[in-house]
């Protein structure tokens, strides 16, 4: 314990007091937080926060300032407003732990004892860019890594113990609880089999941060919840599915547990074989599910210049423009012209009544609360039988946007009477798919003469 004690107090000398709070000017005015009631966080104005995320896991260990803040401001125009990034890098960067100046993150590489300010230093940079461009950062502190072989740091934290990492944990938490857009997260595509490793290092985060949500990034199908209960430290949900997202999203929305969640992770673009298409699937199959927004990946960005699990077929700046990221740019834009917010997925199939199909083909939709509008996706061509008297309108106007482009037009023979009615997709998009987004917008019904 004496070691731990010294250990602790060069932790305290190397935090310092932190750089000023965010410059932004608009936008989401942070930090988030999770009202009783509400599937989605709220800002502090209590405006509704939608998550439209990338994950550059690399982004600290991998690139210098310049690139760096080159990313930062392709994913600002393109409307992203959440990363995923690792603070510590074992295994995916060009030279790891270092960063890509040279620096590692702790000093005579003594693993979670006393900090590198250089390595920091950079970190703080890159966090404090983000910060200025409204960016939410997804910070996992310490990515356990599958099965906690060598792609994470679980094994190291095993030799470090709880002690130790809960003073990186002090240590990361108050060096960076000036930063009012940070949510935890803990694990890392694992979930750790001495749950106490993770506990200390987030609590000790907690201790110094109490205000700051935190999340787990676990083992892929299954949800923080499930594994871990209601710990203290645990404020946000997630869903992590590589097979069809609707079924792990609706599931977690029927339980109805309290916490709002998030697709955190699915397959990435240019990996798996997965293309634009499939990761539009994943995002619309979990937003009208009932997720508060989603995290798209895409290989190589997420390792940059890095080893990744699969060969890139394409350097990380010309994948910044990727099919993918522009489908992100539509579904971004899509989302932000109606209330996302009233949304509630049709769990029990009383919209769409026939024809939603199964697995990545399941078309899935949602519902205003205030019954004013609703939404579709539909991944192929089939015909989707939709129940209209649902609305409280004598007819629904009705129109398909190219989830590719953007285009809207109207559905042949719009509006429809509020009765059962057949929609057939207008054949392939603009990128050559078979998935469109249905809107239904009921007209009011006509005022009754006095």
């Amino acid at each position: 314990m004496r070691f731990v004690s010294i250990l602790a107090g060069a932790l305290l000398l190397a935090m310092g007091t932190g750089s000023p709070a965010c410059e932004r000017n608009g936008g989401t005015q942070f930090p988030l937080h999770v009202e009783p009631g509400k599937n989605y966080p709220v800002d502090k104005a209590g405006q509704p926060f939608f998550m439209q995320g990338d994950s550059p896991w690399s982004l600290i260990a991998d690139l210098k300032d310049d690139e760096a803040f080159l990313y930062l401001e392709d994913r600002k125009a393109r409307g992203f407003n959440t990363l995923l990034v690792n603070l510590l890098e074992h295994r995916f960067s060009q030279n790891p732990p270092a960063n890509a100046y040279g620096a590692r993150p702790f000093a005579d590489n003594d693993v979670f004892g006393v900090p590198n300010e250089a390595y920091f230093a950079h970190a703080d940079r890159i966090l404090q860019k983000a910060c200025d461009l409204g960016f939410l950062v997804l910070l996992v502190p310490s990515y356990v890594g599958y099965g906690g072989g060598p792609d994470g740091w679980y094994q190291e934290m095993v030799a470090a113990g709880p002690d130790r990492l809960a003073a990186y944990g002090h240590f990361v938490g108050r060096r960076y609880r000036h930063f009012d857009n940070i949510v935890w997260v803990s694990g890392g595509d694992w979930n750790v089999p001495d749950k106490e490793l993770v506990r200390a290092l987030a609590l000790g985060i907690m201790a110094e941060d109490p205000d700051a949500l935190s999340t787990l990034h676990g083992g892929s199908d299954t949800a923080p919840l499930d594994i871990w209960g209601h710990e203290p430290w645990l404020k946000l949900n997630t869903v992590f599915a590589y097979d069809p997202v609707y079924t792990a999203a609706i599931r977690e929305y029927d339980i109805g547990r309290g916490m709002p969640f998030f697709l955190i992770e699915s397959a990435y673009e240019f990996e798996h074989g997965a293309t634009e298409y499939r990761v539009r699937i994943q995002a619309y199959q979990a937003i009208l599910s009932g997720a508060f927004g989603h995290v798209y990946g895409n290989n190589p960005i997420w390792h940059f210049r890095g080893p990744g699990l699969e060969k890139p077929t394409m350097d990380w700046k010309e994948a910044l423009n990727s099919p993918g990221a522009k489908s992100m740019e539509q579904l971004i834009g899509f989302i932000s012209s109606i209330k996302w917010w009233l949304l509630e997925p049709d769990s029990k199939n009383n919209l769409l009544v026939d024809g939603m199909g199964a697995g990545m083909s399941r078309a899935v939709a949602a519902t205003a609360k205030d019954g004013s509008y609703a939404v579709a996706y539909l991944p192929d061509n089939k015909g989707l039988a939709v129940d209209l008297s649902r609305f409280s309108a004598i007819s629904v106007d009705a129109r398909w946007r190219d989830p590719t482009n953007g285009k809207v037009s109207p559905v042949r023979g719009s509006p429809f009477k509020a009765e059962r009615a057949v929609f057939n997709p207008p054949g392939l998009n603009s990128h050559g798919n078979p998935d469109w987004i249905l809107e239904l917008l009921p007209r009011a019904p006509v005022a009754q003469s006095q």
